[in-house]
């Protein structure tokens, strides 16, 4: 089918779907919906079959959604409708959501239901629930409308044969004919719930809620316990925070996580500052504790973004108040801050990354590296790394690199503290290796997971193996371990095309070793299960033999600062030379700045024009 995405941004939800789709043989194109002139120049360009809006903030224009069937992809339950779904599930303790499909109307929400599918609502961020169960249920509504569709557009052949036959005149020339309404479709293609029966249905629980506002979402310091403040704060991650005063300022706050034994028998006022931890700030509760990792600046008329707590507080604000430090290899159990945590069983280490969105600051990257030679000391046959819940790893922090006083230094600073990270575990000798991809990753964070010996990739996670969007060559030794794994010719093409990858087409290529088909849950326990069948295996000895046969001759090939040395040198020249494409992507990146145009790269409609121009012309 010719299937048109139309999304306000090319977010995590409209890639899988663009990936998915895509390699499940469709015609798939993307635009965004800033531009509805080019929205409407899309939609007549390409004639698609059906459109899907994965993630739609603004109105579709009646005069595309009267002629073609257009499907939004809304983040809530049956008859839920608003613009603040997520946060109003999770700050109401919500025990189950979903995911419907509705069809475009000329109210947004108020459409026809094609699909629904719910899911148990974790505790956790709305960024977290979005990417990681929005996405894989809302597929599982779209493969099913694609299916409905499959019927329709079957049926509608049949009718147009069927018309063509009785509108033969007598020359033998087709005569024009009524065209087919796309809205008569077989019984089994209908939509589940018609627009006029949605509101009244006892069947359907949800309803209209509005706008989630700052007043919704306040934190009173003096009554609310520290699930309620986490709550609050998980239910506005990623935008657009919840707004609190610190030494009466105004701030942001994003990224909460509890504490257990900080702030107990503090005698402070609730709301105070009690400790600092890397980057992190920790209030105290009227019960205990909260952290909070990162916060934005808020002020009329100026535009900030988001960066670790203790950088965006004033100096004086912090004095006086301690680190609570832990160890490079944290093992504890208990609930508190941690970026960086390691566990260690039969013979196995598994070292958790969990760095906010993914991004690696040059002071984190080298608390990881400490984590990775720290771990070399423990007596394992196996150490996985297990990345982040919410990310694997996305590379390089732009935000902090765009605030540091000089960028392009701190970018030459992050760049080698990651390609440090990444000689850790390409060095890693005397065991084997396992990156464990659970969640998406990007640029250097694909390339990273590659320094292991085996990648095992859960099925859903969306790959972004490339770094030219940004302005950049790319480091992370990956011109060693990505030709190495696909050859040298489709590592151009991943790099060059800066498209993303699904797990199946990431596993055809040769870039990962396994895919594992599960729910998230279920991720951790199967990758132990294969790391541990690893490390009792009859043929690890051999297995670690080869490895270090195989890293001499590459060596002595070509050594790994040879490596380093080239991309380095590539770096240096986006950071410091005349071409200053990396810092205007990487300012409009961290201020987020569009000119709402889409990519030319994921705009086939438009690449299929210039092609029928140049052979026209």
């Amino acid at each position: 089918m010719r299937i048109l995405l139309i999304s306000s941004s090319f977010n995590s939800f409209t890639q899988r779907v663009f990936v998915d789709l895509d390699d499940a043989g469709h015609d798939v194109t993307f635009e965004l919906s800033k531009d509805l002139g080019a929205v409407r120049e899309a939609v007549a360009l390409f004639n698609p079959d059906v459109i899907i809006c994965p993630f739609l903030k603004e109105f579709l224009p009646r005069d595309i959604w009267t002629k073609h069937l257009a499907i939004i992809m809304h983040p809530g339950i049956e008859g839920d409708r608003g613009p603040s779904s997520i946060d109003w599930a999770i700050l109401e303790n919500r025990s189950t959501w979903g995911v419907t499909a509705l069809e475009a109307a000329a109210e947004m929400d108020a459409g026809s239901i094609w699909s629904s599918h719910n899911f148990n609502l974790p505790f956790a961020t709305k960024s977290y629930v979005y990417r990681t169960y929005i996405v894989e249920v809302g597929m599982n509504g779209i493969f099913a409308i694609i299916d409905k569709l499959s019927a329709h557009r079957s049926h509608a052949a049949d009718l147009e044969r069927v018309e063509k036959r009785s509108t033969v005149g007598s020359h033998g020339r087709v005569s024009r004919s009524r065209p087919i309404d796309k809205r008569c479709v077989p019984a089994e293609a209908v939509p589940l719930f018609p627009a006029s029966t949605n509101a009244g249905n006892p069947k359907i629980e949800g309803q209209l809620r509005p706008l989630m506002r700052q007043a919704d979402r306040k934190i009173d310091w003096l009554t609310n316990t520290s699930e309620l403040i986490v709550r609050k704060i998980h239910a506005a991650d990623g935008f657009p925070g919840v707004r609190d005063q610190i030494a009466n300022r105004d701030y942001l706050l994003f990224g909460a996580h509890f504490e257990d034994v900080l702030g107990i028998d503090s005698p402070t006022r609730p709301g105070e500052i009690i400790a600092t931890r890397n980057g992190a700030i920790c209030r105290k509760t009227i019960d205990g504790a909260v952290w909070v990792s990162h916060m934005k600046q808020r002020a009329d008329g100026a535009r900030f973004f988001k960066l670790p707590a203790t950088s965006v507080l004033p100096d004086e604000v912090l004095v006086g108040v301690p680190e609570s430090p832990i160890p490079a290899l944290f093992t504890g159990t208990c609930r508190t801050f941690k970026e960086l945590w390691y566990r260690e069983e039969n013979d196995v280490g598994y070292l958790h990354f969990e760095f906010y969105n993914g991004a690696m600051s040059t002071e984190q990257c080298q608390r990881l590296e400490a984590a990775i030679l720290a771990a070399r000391q423990r007596p394992t046959k196996v150490l996985v790394f297990m990345g982040g819940m919410n990310f694997w790893s996305n590379g390089i922090h732009l935000n902090v690199i765009e605030a540091a006083r000089d960028p392009a230094l701190e970018s030459w600073k992050n760049i080698n503290a990651i390609d440090d990270v990444a000689l850790a575990m390409l060095t890693l000798q005397d065991r084997l290796t396992i990156s464990a991809m659970g969640a998406n990753a990007g640029a250097g964070g694909v390339m990273l997971a590659l320094a292991s010996d085996r990648v095992i990739l859960r099925n859903g996670v969306v790959l972004n193996p490339h770094y030219k969007s940004m302005g950049l060559h790319g480091s992370e030794y990956w011109t060693y371990s990505l030709p190495k794994r696909v050859g040298r010719e489709k590592a151009t093409e991943l790099t060059n095309n800066c498209l993303p990858i699904n797990a199946k087409i990431a596993a055809e290529i040769g870039m990962v070793d396994a895919i594992v088909s599960c729910d998230v849950s279920e991720f951790e326990a199967i990758v132990a299960a294969s790391a541990e069948a690893l490390a009792r295996s009859e043929d690890y000895a051999e297995l670690l033999a080869k490895k270090q046969a195989q890293r001499a001759r590459d060596e002595a090939r070509k050594p790994l600062s040879l490596y380093r040395h080239d991309e380095l040198s590539e770096m240096s020249k986006a950071f410091w030379g005349k071409d200053d494409s990396y810092h205007l992507a990487r300012r409009n990146f961290v201020h987020k700045n569009s000119c709402g145009k889409t990519p030319h790269r994921l705009a086939k409609h438009r690449q299929e024009e210039d092609c029928s121009r140049t052979i026209c012309g």
